[in-house]
């Protein structure tokens, strides 16, 4: 696989009806030393908090074990002998989907019931030669799995999900025995031909709601689906606070005019400084989309102008505090995260020269200076969200 190749991996989830916790559990994570991407799919027994406690425990004994090269045999051996037993049903179980990619190298992938695993390639499902594992130790005997390994190519697709999705709309006329396999690759070949550039996070998005609407809007399963995208990387640039140095703000001008990608500036004298060098003019609006911060400006040549430290502060709770249920607003910080969320890259310019503003004692004490706010959302991308992310202090 080329280095230039980015993965998006992306999972997105409805709990079952009626109950506050998802009986599925999604784990990814990033080795950084030897560059790779882990990610597991878990579908506890049942649903609700019991069948999250399996789904958990699964799903973090895979990742670890598959971080650590374990076999795979080996990993399903030890997670299905590890798994507590159900008091009423005298079972455990959970099923789960193990993805092991080598960012310059091969995929590798083991599945134990959920539903295969979906390659698409040039709009098409791509098979990789599926192998049989069949366990023959005691407890284990004759339990199955699937495994294979494959490169993968750019804007290769994979999708994985829980019985939720492949099951919804069980015993409905349209659907007697399940929306199935064969349908959801019609569905994912369908909209990936309508948007050949459809994300991972709205391809699992538009999958789920698919699903939660075969069911009648009231999910008869935890309904979980991620989706995995090999493509071009997508740039964000984030500039916030005036150089250290005021003689090179002609630097800092021309290194976000140069810069291929989104661009946003946080800060009003940010936004000064590259209006003045670009002979520009800003816009403010007056929308108090969000009563917390000031209204966003605009420029032509940039994205966004906002607020700068208050709003990055907010931008990096929010990202702290996301999850598949998190619904964005239209305020400053919200749009921040949205063209976060759709970007693979994120570059920071960050100015290093104090503003006197900030050192004001009765202002609020999660006032933070700028850098700490900075190196604290790049340990946010990167750790939760498998983003590519670089610092630079001027």
């Amino acid at each position: 696989m080329q280095k230039d190749f980015h993965i998006e991996v992306n999972c997105q989830q409805r709990n079952h009806d009626g109950e506050r916790i998802c009986g599925d559990v999604f784990v990814h994570k990033r080795v950084r030393e030897e560059n790779r991407i882990v990610a597991v799919l878990s579908d506890g027994m049942g649903h609700g908090v019991k069948a999250n406690m399996l789904a958990t425990l699964t799903s973090t004994m895979a990742v670890n074990f598959t971080e650590e090269h374990k076999d795979f045999v080996k990993i399903a051996e030890i997670i299905m002998n590890t798994l507590p037993v159900c008091s009423e049903r005298k079972i455990s179980y959970a099923t789960f989907t193990i993805v092991d990619i080598e960012v310059d190298g091969k995929v590798s992938l083991l599945e134990y019931d959920n539903p295969e695993v979906i390659i698409i390639r040039e709009n098409q499902v791509f098979e990789p030669g599926w192998q049989c594992i069949i366990l023959n130790t005691e407890k284990n005997q004759g339990k199955e799995l699937r495994s294979c390994t494959f490169i993968p190519h750019k804007e290769d697709r994979m999708v994985f999900c829980s019985d939720g999705i492949t099951q919804s709309g069980l015993g409905s006329d349209q659907f007697l025995l399940g929306w199935g396999r064969e349908n959801l690759v019609e569905f994912v070949i369908g909209e990936i031909k309508k948007n050949n550039t459809i994300s991972a996070q709205d391809l699992g998005e538009r999958i789920v709601k698919k699903a939660v609407l075969n069911d009648g809007f009231v999910s008869k399963d935890d309904t979980s689906c991620a989706v995995i995208y090999f493509r071009e990387p997508r740039k964000m640039l984030i500039c916030s606070g005036p150089p250290y140095d005021q003689e090179n703000d002609g630097i800092y001008a021309e290194k976000v005019k140069k810069f291929e990608g989104k661009k946003v500036l946080c800060g009003a004298t940010t936004g000064d400084i590259i209006a003045r060098e670009w002979g520009k003019d800003i816009n403010d609006t007056f929308d108090f989309d969000d009563p917390e911060l000031p209204p966003v400006s605009s420029m032509e040549g940039v994205d966004l102008i906002t607020e700068g430290i208050l709003t990055l502060t907010k931008v990096s709770n929010l990202l702290k505090d996301y999850n598949h249920q998190t619904q964005l607003d239209k305020g400053p910080a919200d749009q921040i995260v949205k063209m976060i969320l759709q970007s693979d890259e994120i570059d920071f310019i960050v100015g290093t020269r104090i503003n006197i503003a900030h050192q004001d004692p009765s202002l609020p004490i999660e006032l933070e200076i700028r850098r700490t706010v900075v190196k604290r959302i790049a340990t946010i991308l990167e750790e939760k969200f498998l983003k590519e992310v670089k610092i630079e202090f001027l």
